[in-house]
């Protein structure tokens, strides 16, 4: 009998057999769906998938574990289409290797965060479409550089900000600020949450199914550290499981090596709602001043650099002020009295939303019933939504309606509703949130020039150095 432990060892062993060149020519589905690749396949490369699915032939899947990523989607059964049958997709450890071939049209990108923008412009430049994860970059300098290479290369680039398909709280709320029904915004209070923190972890034993080195990229090259929630060590993973205190898998968004706290987790979302809302989407737009003088950290910091090197070490407690040129005030804490996500406060009235939730006086008037299904469909960038659905999409199947609007704009052109350049701005502040707090001081932004001004070392933040061979490609 086939076991779901047995198989997931059979997986596992699979997904390390070494790379060998699979012919080139493309044999069409029956189905005539475009082949998808997944690189980075722990649980949120599962949830994007389970999505995808429905839309494209999985063909490939790429991850540095092939037992948490690898084993674990295999047995979540996507595949290729033929008939009633289920190809299994290729599995790659390398994901040099799935960029190689010419019969996949688009990869999806649910690395962690220093990983996006290195994956992201070399796919591109492969000729992939990309569906790449939140947050979409590690630096102010990715930014610059992903955004070129999307102009450049002239893929069809989404990024998983999937709270911009959520009609009945964001985009609702998006028509509302649009529609000058709460006036000019004064301020807008965005709760993005406090990151966990951690004891001490102790150095363990890298798992025998993970690639640490490749998983570690462009950063630092540091021990595998990693325990339970009791501190114990070794920490032994079952196939879809994480220790609960490490650098890597989910944890790794607790680490600024790798990510940025809560200000590029939640940050990714709320910030970029806020910004969508206000339409404040242009070249240009974007903060004069970033106050960073109201933040903590787990663990000591000099210079904006943490001097503890085995805890989590992002921003528990915060209120980052972004001042603008016209007078906005863009608050992003840790915690608000309306709750997670974002409060719009205007010259005519006040409405708060976050998922699954919109309230304010104009709610309770009933002004959702103002607007039709061609506004949706206009804040949508003029891109219908499935036919399986309207412009009313509940917030479950948003998930499914992000997916589709980047499938339908590579077969029928057009533009995604999360495209690079809006969401650039989005992950510049994102960035400044971090540098700010990380120095404890107020800096200056020429959002024009997209440099911080006036601050050499809070500029120096701007960039990372890579890790040799981990190089950021040019474009």
């Amino acid at each position: 009998m086939t076991t779901r432990r047995n198989f997931l060892k059979a997986a596992a062993v699979a997904a390390a057999t070494p790379y060998f060149a699979l012919p080139k020519a493309r044999a069409e589905s029956d189905t005539g769906r475009l082949r998808m690749a997944a690189i980075g396949c722990g649980g949120q490369g599962r949830l994007d998938m389970s999505y995808f699915d429905k839309l494209v032939d999985i063909v490939a899947l790429c991850d540095v574990d092939s037992k948490f990523g690898i084993a674990e989607t295999l047995w979540c059964g996507y595949g290729r289409k033929e008939g009633d049958k289920v190809i299994q997709p290729d599995t790659y450890s390398d994901y040099r290797r799935v960029l190689e071939r010419d019969d996949i049209d688009a990869v999806l990108i649910a690395t962690p965060d220093h990983w996006h923008t290195k994956i992201a412009i070399e796919a591109m430049q492969a000729g992939k479409h990309v569906f790449c994860e939140k947050p979409l970059t590690l630096t102010l300098e990715e930014n610059r550089l992903i955004r070129e290479a999307v102009h450049k290369y002239n893929r069809v680039f989404q990024v998983g900000t999937m709270q911009r398909c959520f009609t009945e709280s964001f985009m609702l709320a998006a028509l509302i600020i649009r529609g000058g029904y709460l006036g000019k915004i004064k301020k807008a209070v965005i709760d993005i949450g406090g990151c966990p923190t951690s004891p001490a972890i102790p150095k363990a034993p890298v798992p025998e199914s993970l690639d640490w080195n490749m998983w570690l990229g462009q950063a630092p090259l540091v021990d595998y550290i990693a325990s339970d929630s009791e501190g114990n060590t070794p920490w032994e993973p079952a196939a879809a499981s994480f220790p609960a205190f490490s650098r890597c898998h989910y944890q790794f968004r607790w680490w600024y090596e790798y990510s940025g706290g809560k200000f590029t987790d939640w940050g990714a979302h709320h910030i970029d709602i806020a910004l969508w809302a206000m339409g404040r989407q242009n070249a240009g737009d974007g903060p004069v001043e970033i106050d960073g003088r109201d933040a903590e950290h787990p663990v000591p910091y000099k210079d904006g650099y943490p001097t503890v090197d085995n805890q989590f070490n992002t921003a528990t407690r915060f209120n980052v002020y972004h001042k603008f040129a016209d007078g906005l005030v863009m608050n992003v804490c840790d915690s608000a009295k309306d709750g997670n996500g974002i409060l719009f406060e205007g010259t005519k009235g006040r409405i708060h939303v976050s998922r699954g939730r919109i309230v304010g006086k104009l709610i309770e008037e009933g002004i959702a019933e103002q607007f039709k299904e061609e506004d949706y469909i206009a804040l949508n960038n003029g891109v219908p939504f499935s036919p399986e659905t309207n412009a009313r999409v509940t917030q479950d199947r948003a998930f499914y309606e992000h997916k589709y609007n980047f499938i339908h704009c590579i077969q029928n052109g057009g533009k995604p509703i999360s495209d690079v350049d809006s969401h650039v701005l989005t992950a510049n502040m994102c960035h400044l949130s971090g540098i700010a707090a990380r120095l404890g001081r107020v800096i200056k932004w020429d959002p024009v020039k997209e440099t911080i001004v006036g601050d050499d070392q809070a500029a120096s933040f701007m960039h990372r150095d890579q890790r040799k061979g981990f190089e950021l490609p040019e474009v």
